[in-house]
């Protein structure tokens, strides 16, 4: 049971702004350069907002304008707001991909906690990334800290159609391919994708990623499904600003809100939504900062029996906008807690309960948060694979499968590499058909390097062109949350270490069992260990910077692909003064 803290008491601020000393008068005498009176360096909390802005995260654009509403919150409770610019990487700019930078501003934001003086934070965050970087730097410090999150766009339009963001690029990208839709019709079509400030419209990673932050209970209650240009978004950001000024009065901590439970929690909701695979990795990551022991078993049996009632995008056919008008994610809990599936005592950010957050509230649109029986697939979750081809894990999200693919056997067709496929999967020479299995090696967080997007490779133009839409997909890759089929993501140990997926051969048999959660390359024991003996390196190695210092640390998939030397790094969040 949590136990408020004392208030008043000397906050961690004080060590910088609080007495006469020549160091103090160092430390405080530059900040009033900018035109703050004396008395706001009184003792009261010093909130860092840490801002994840940035013209090249078209996600985040619109952050700047929150950040003055969250200011407004923590005046209004009696706190000093001091925005921060941190570390913002997006996903549809960066390369060779955002997820390889997860980490270093996850480490710069933990750092940026440490070194200054702030008594908590408000971690504003939106693109996929930027929510769980900037919560396992927070949970590193463990300073108080609560999410609040950009919002999702409004909902797309073409021709009469509901686009949503990522899921119609894929599928519009595939009718060009199977001469369904010319090119001119998918350029008139990008201007109807995104069409206002905010993350994907869909249940995408950034979605799925705002719905983890508050079905752990590190956002306040209905924050993840907000359209992000709604004015309640202006008056979350504003509510979270008062928050986190009464939270470090009573010194609610992440360590606190983000347990066991907590995490179980997360799983099973991101079943019920249909959320993305990422959401995997994220979360591992997210639970070692904590030092809580969460691991791909605890997804397959926390999510085996959860049905998926979220009709999004791309499982379903609503956008987040509808979701946010049927009642969000609030509703979803509900419904988990009322079929036995939620910890109901599990603290948030609110200081309540998970339930007595939960508990009343109504939803409004049963075609988009279904009735259990109705569900999209009465066994959601992330499934996780294990056989001689994936011996650590692999994993495959059922409510974007093809049902018919979940059982099936078939002939390898084998990419070394993303610019192989490339070069490869739009020849009619090519040798396959829809019952073979694609497999790509070497894109996982050491071989791409940092683990990409590309794990949904495109169908061949000539497997398209029979009106085949879906194949099953292996790689140790990662997907857009946006994205769908039936598709096998992080194998693990993955192909640039030398596991199984890279000693795969064209022609080699794969197995695939969903139900029993198999994935099997059919070749003898002794084959395989012949095979991997005689493997060797395909990948080229950095030589410098941030890339080599990945790529020597960067752990696995199955373990949340951070940096061996961060996990569990929880530590002293008073830095020592050197004036």
């Amino acid at each position: 049971m949590f136990k408020k803290a004392e208030w008043p008491r000397r906050l961690r601020s004080q060590e910088w702004y609080g007495g006469t000393s020549r160091d103090v008068i160092y430390h405080r005498g530059w900040m009033k350069n900018q035109g703050y009176p004396h008395d706001l360096f009184d003792g009261r909390p010093v909130i860092g907002i840490l801002n994840t802005w940035s013209d090249m995260t078209p996600c985040n654009g619109h952050l700047r304008e929150l950040a003055e509403k969250v200011k407004a919150g923590i005046w209004e409770a009696g706190g000093f707001p001091m925005e921060v610019p941190v570390f913002s990487a997006s996903e549809n700019t960066f390369r060779p991909t955002a997820m390889m930078y997860r980490n270093l501003a996850a480490l710069a934001v933990e750092e940026a906690i440490r070194g200054q003086p702030m008594d908590g934070c408000v971690l504003l965050v939106g693109c996929d990334k930027t929510t769980p970087s900037l919560i396992m730097g927070a949970a590193s410090v463990d300073l108080p800290s609560i999410v609040v999150t950009g919002g999702p766009m409004l909902n797309g339009y073409f021709r009469g159609e509901r686009v949503g963001s990522g899921t119609h690029l894929w599928k519009f990208s595939e009718m060009v391919k199977a001469g369904e839709m010319t090119q001119d019709e998918f350029l008139e079509a990008e201007a109807s994708m995104s069409r206002s400030s905010g993350t994907c419209n869909t249940m995408g990673t950034a979605s799925t990623m705002a719905s983890m932050a508050e079905a752990l209970g590190m956002a306040l209650s209905g924050n993840a499904a907000i359209p992000g240009v709604d004015s309640r978004r202006k008056v979350m950001a504003q509510l979270t600003g008062r928050r986190i000024v009464q939270m470090v009065k009573d010194d609610l901590k992440p360590s606190d809100i983000m347990t066991k439970q907590a995490f179980e929690n997360a799983i099973r909701t991101n079943a019920a939504i249909g959320g993305s695979t990422n959401a995997v990795i994220h979360l591992l990551a997210m639970a070692g900062r904590v030092g809580i022991d969460l691991t791909l078993d605890d997804w397959d049996r926390c999510g085996r029996d959860v049905p998926t009632i979220v009709n999004l995008m791309p499982s379903g056919k609503y956008l987040m906008e509808e979701f946010f008008y049927a009642g969000g994610l609030p509703v979803v809990l509900k419904r988990l807690g009322e079929a036995g599936l939620l910890h109901r005592d599990a603290l948030t950010v609110s200081g309540e309960t998970m339930w007595d957050e939960v508990k009343d509230v109504v939803n409004w649109n049963e075609d988009v948060i279904l009735p259990a029986e109705k569900a999209l697939t009465q066994s959601g979750g992330i499934v996780v694979l294990r056989g001689n081809l994936a011996p650590k894990g692999a994993v495959l999200k059922p409510s974007a499968a093809s049902p018919h693919l979940l059982t099936h056997r078939g002939r390898a067709v084998v990419f070394e590499d993303i610019d192989d496929y490339k070069a490869k999967i739009n020849d009619d020479n090519l040798d396959i058909d829809e019952t073979c299995i694609m497999v790509m090696k070497n894109c996982g967080p050491k071989g791409y390097p940092g683990m990409a997007e590309v794990g949904n490779m495109g169908l061949p133009p000539k497997v398209l062109k029979k009106g085949i839409t879906d194949m099953v997909r292996i790689s140790d890759a990662r997907m857009s949350g946006t994205a769908y089929g039936t598709v096998v993501l992080h194998t693990s140990p993955e192909a640039a270490v030398g596991g199984p997926l890279a000693v795969v051969k064209n022609g080699d048999f794969i197995e695939l069992d969903v139900p029993n959660r198999r994935l099997h390359l059919d070749i003898s024991d002794e084959e395989l260990a012949q095979r991997l003996a005689a493997w060797q390196p395909h990948h080229d190695l950095p030589t410098s910077g941030y890339a080599w210092l990945h790529q020597q640390h960067v752990q696995g998939a199955d373990t949340g692909a951070d940096l061996d030397f961060l996990k569990g790094c929880r530590g002293s969040a008073v830095g020592k003064d050197s004036h």
